[in-house]
């Protein structure tokens, strides 16, 4: 990150400016002439690996998770929901001297009559938690936000609140989220870290681009990994003239039925062979002898017709679009790199670090709301007999931003 005064850091972040400012080198490193923010976190379960280590281990030992640099944050206190075998919530409570609560309230509270942070960390994934009959797994986010909320309410002051990954995970959980977060004003971000990870071939989507036509591919279970391939997808689509006004249908399908909508031209082919060229392959090189293939298919209030594989024949994350004008799609995946400790979690919290600095989420929270009311009403079509499903309740309209995502450039000249 570019080194700034504290004036200077002041200045950018009144002028709504912080975001292109701190990211012009699309590197992560301390600030150290900024005072750190405290930030309180509230999570499932805290070991090795899971999304708590992978985040509040980088407040905590720095982005390399190796007592090097890190961000502009402290950890106050920590609410656990669940102590596994394994856990290293208290031994890291203990290292670093955070204190760690018995409940929601008393962690944002640090144990007070007062709201002392700066922000919230609300992970809530991984634990033992029920699924119900749609496959989703039943991670109590909302009652972590409602508690969240409730304190706000009671101490009379609002901060940022960040949720890791999709809202909810069922569509009345997100919308009730959403809403109340709107109704007190809270800062609010949530979402995948695939947006602002590493790509394994960047490529060039300006805003405002007439992109006709785009596939999605994703991997492994609908609902957990579902929601990163559509956060992918969207951040992509978002980018699109005149974007973003929301869903007004989804259907999911399975066996013919996705090839059927393939050959029948629903589904760009060649967008689609470019989207699965894109991606790292676990298996058999024909996607049409997937059995487990699974397709969500939306149409976007525009026009634009989203198209979304989950694949078992796949091992990775990926996009390919039509932009008009262009003679061939452009197709890029993710990057599933793991060291040091998932640096695309490094991303996440460089972003999140940023929301809780100016007070302002660093981009919109609605496209996890969409994304999140998307998978619900994919999977609610497919207990239903993959029948198409109209969806106003998906008129979900936002303003994107023009935010980074990491570059392999970093991993040329930094050890990240």
């Amino acid at each position: 990150m570019n080194r700034f005064s504290r004036r200077e850091y002041l200045r950018l972040m009144a002028s709504g400016m912080i975001g292109d400012a701190v990211y012009s080198t699309h590197s992560i490193q301390a600030n150290q002439s900024v005072e750190a923010k405290s930030v309180a976190a509230v999570v499932s379960v805290y070991y090795y690996n899971s999304h708590a280590d992978v985040i509040l281990g980088k407040i905590l030992n720095g982005w390399l998770q190796d007592g090097g640099l890190g961000p502009a944050l402290t950890l106050a206190s920590l609410y656990v929901d669940q102590f596994p075998d394994g856990d290293l919530a208290r031994s890291q409570s203990a290292h670093h001297g955070f204190p760690i609560f018995d409940s929601i309230e008393k962690a944002v509270t640090v144990g007070g009559n007062s709201i002392p942070v700066d922000g919230v960390l609300c992970i809530c994934e991984h634990g033992d938690y029920p699924y119900n009959d749609l496959g989703q797994h039943l991670y109590p986010r909302r009652r972590f936000f409602d508690e969240i909320a409730n304190a706000f309410e009671k101490y009379d002051r609002v901060v940022p609140v960040f949720n890791d990954k999709h809202l909810g995970p069922t569509w009345s959980d997100a919308k009730a989220m959403y809403d109340r977060a709107q109704t007190l004003k809270i800062p609010f971000m949530a979402g995948s870290s695939l947006p602002v990870g590493y790509r394994t071939s960047p490529i060039n989507v300006p805003m405002g681009s007439e992109i006709e036509a785009a596939v999605g591919i994703g991997y492994s279970g609908l609902d957990v990994y579902g929601i990163h391939a559509l956060e992918f997808y969207q951040c992509h689509v978002e980018r699109r003239q005149h974007a973003e006004q929301g869903v007004k249908s989804v259907q999911c399908v399975q066996g013919d039925a996705i090839w059927k909508a393939v050959d029948d031209g629903v589904v760009q082919k060649d967008v689609l062979e470019a989207a699965f060229a894109a991606v790292p392959k676990s298996g058999m090189p024909n996607m049409r002898q997937d059995d487990q293939a699974t397709l969500f298919l939306f149409e976007y209030i525009d026009g634009l017709k989203g198209s979304l594989f989950m694949f078992s024949c796949v091992s990775g994350t990926s996009v390919a679009l039509k932009i008009k004008g262009q003679p061939q799609p452009l197709a890029t995946a993710f990057d599933e790199r793991s060291v040091p400790r998932h640096p695309h979690f490094a991303y996440l919290l460089k972003a999140i670090e940023c929301m809780i600095h100016t007070g302002r989420p660093t981009y919109p929270v609605e496209r996890t709301f969409l994304t999140s009311g998307i998978l619900d009403r994919s999977l609610c079509s497919l207990q239903g007999g993959s029948t198409k499903r109209a969806t106003p309740e998906l008129s979900i309209a936002y303003t994107p931003i023009d935010y980074p995502y990491a570059q392999l450039a970093d991993l040329q000249s930094r050890p990240l």
